[in-house]
């Protein structure tokens, strides 16, 4: 019995430790390598990923995506929408305040939008004013704590769009302005605040005591971001080995974008990595205009002769697996039967290829040097395709040559990539749409393109869901082109790091993490 008392009191002892020693510890510097230098200080205009992830450290937007992908609380700690799907009343946070230590209130909001709709540098002006289905024809700032937004019609796509962070609907201050109207300097509501921008150095940002976070759960940049770090600096290093042996060296805690192949050498050198599937799609294109490719036999033919699980495994390190559907494992709406394609089957590519009439025509692969990934897709895709009998030629091009003939249509295959979407419909969107005005695009079945504008218009998540279904079940019937796999997310950080995680947008996150 006395034995059975003390086993338990260490059993005790010990979850409590582990516990205690889990509890974040405030304070310290928190150092993330970035791999060049931001371009502004603005939210909207100028920007690019590097931009981006620092600003989302400073500012806040109504809502942002969570881990899953789908859209929770910033700013806004609920909201309603309206009967007819057109009208969004948003309900602030209680007791926000800016970095100047003025309040915030709806009317920042309506003024940050305001600006960022009459900058003509805001890409993102063109998701909202209708030419890609959602029209924001009205903003109101009824009171304090109560911001309206008046739609021409329903969106599926509104909160999505609003949450997306390279549109960066983030609210600032009026006083980020100077006397003339110009950009001063980022006065924010985020969890850090800007400290000292060296050019080309580093960034560096201090904790903001006053910050109230959000009540729901921390996920992804929605939720609560609280800051445990004194600051944060994003030290700029080029070069990824002198990122690696930074990493190593403790000179900095956090590098993200790490590729696969060097995820065992950083292990090995006492590093932590963490993985999860990303959002970035590597694909085969497949112009079935193109007179041999137009034939469905000759499409299935080349589904059916390419090993994606091989591809997937050889190309992310065992991190990924194949996935040519258009929604990421990432992400809310994934389902198993996304997974759902024509099975790897040399003998039936060879008898589809002599049902097809197959002569042994050349066939061009396109590639390029620039992105090593498409170049390592290409050389295993021309192996497995010429298994079975195609006749297929790598054609190495320069990028920008390769971009140029993507964008015209004017090639037979392409190795490509395709940067991460946020949502299903922005993904389909990459490949399906109209090809008598978009030469890029692969696929312009009109039913395809119905139930994507169905997808983009309606805001029900389970009927998204199901048209996703619908999307896919066509895909893999008609095969325009063959998703490989979704390259994963790989970040690393040292061991002092606790609390970091690593999320599909394969972007660094300060706030919930501490050092030891």
């Amino acid at each position: 019995m006395k034995r059975a008392l003390v086993a338990a009191w260490l059993c005790t002892m010990l979850v409590t430790q582990a516990v205690a020693e889990e509890q974040p510890k405030q304070g310290g510097l928190l150092t993330i390598r970035l791999n060049s230098d931001i371009r502004s200080l603005e939210p909207g205009v100028n920007r690019d990923t590097n931009t981006d992830n620092v600003l989302n450290h400073i500012f806040e937007g109504l809502v942002a995506y969570r881990a899953d992908m789908s859209v929770g609380s910033a700013l806004a700690d609920s909201w309603t929408v309206s009967g007819d799907g057109k009208t969004y009343r948003f309900v602030l946070r209680d007791g926000v305040m800016f970095h100047n230590g003025a309040p915030l209130t709806s009317a920042e909001v309506k003024w940050s939008w305001s600006r960022l709709q009459a900058n003509p540098a805001w890409q993102c002006r063109n998701v909202f004013d209708g030419s890609q289905g959602v029209k924001v024809i009205d903003v109101e700032a009824p009171e304090p704590r109560i911001v309206i937004y008046h739609l021409e019609k329903p969106s599926g796509m509104f909160l999505k769009q609003l949450a997306n962070i390279q549109c960066a609907v983030l609210v600032a201050h009026p006083d980020s302005l100077d006397a003339q109207g110009q950009w001063r300097a980022p006065i924010g509501t985020g969890p850090f605040k800007l400290a000292e921008w060296k050019h080309d150095l580093s960034i560096d940002l201090d904790r903001v005591a006053a910050y109230r976070p959000s009540t729901a759960p921390a996920s992804g940049y929605a939720g609560a971001r609280i800051a445990h770090v004194d600051r944060i600096s994003f030290r700029i290093i080029p070069d990824d080995s002198a990122a690696r042996a930074a990493l190593r060296t403790d000179a900095v805690d956090v590098i993200t974008e790490v590729q696969p192949e060097r995820v065992a050498e950083l292990q090995a050198g006492g590093v932590n990595v963490q993985t999860t599937p990303g959002l970035a799609r590597d694909a085969l294109l497949i112009n079935d205009k193109d007179p041999l490719l137009a034939n469905p036999k000759m499409r299935e033919a080349i589904a059916t002769a390419i090993d994606r699980e091989q591809i997937a495994e050889t190309r992310s390190q065992g991190l990924a697996k194949a996935n040519s559907s258009a929604v990421s494992t990432s992400m809310a709406y994934f389902d198993p039967a996304f997974l759902a394609w024509p099975a790897y089957d040399p003998s039936r590519a060879a008898a589809l290829l002599k049902e097809a009439g197959y002569h042994g025509q050349p066939i061009k692969l396109q590639t390029n040097k620039r992105y090593p990934g498409m170049d390592a897709n290409s050389i295993l895709l021309q192996a497995m395709l010429s298994a079975v009998g195609l006749n297929v030629q790598i054609e190495t091009l320069d990028w920008a040559t390769q971009l140029d003939r993507y964008m015209k249509g004017e090639f037979q295959l392409q190795s490509f990539t395709y940067s991460g979407r946020f949502d299903p419909a922005l993904t389909y969107a990459t490949f399906l749409a109209d090809r008598a005005r978009f030469k890029w695009a692969q696929w312009d079945d009109p039913k395809a393109l119905e139930l994507l504008r169905e997808a983009m218009e309606t805001a029900d998540d389970a009927r998204r869901k199901q048209l996703f279904l619908d999307l896919h079940d066509l895909l893999r019937a008609q095969i325009p082109t063959i998703g490989l796999f979704y390259e994963p997310a790989v970040d690393a950080t040292t061991k002092h790091v606790h609390g970091y995680r690593v999320w599909a947008p394969d972007r660094p996150i300060a706030w919930g993490v501490w050092k030891d």
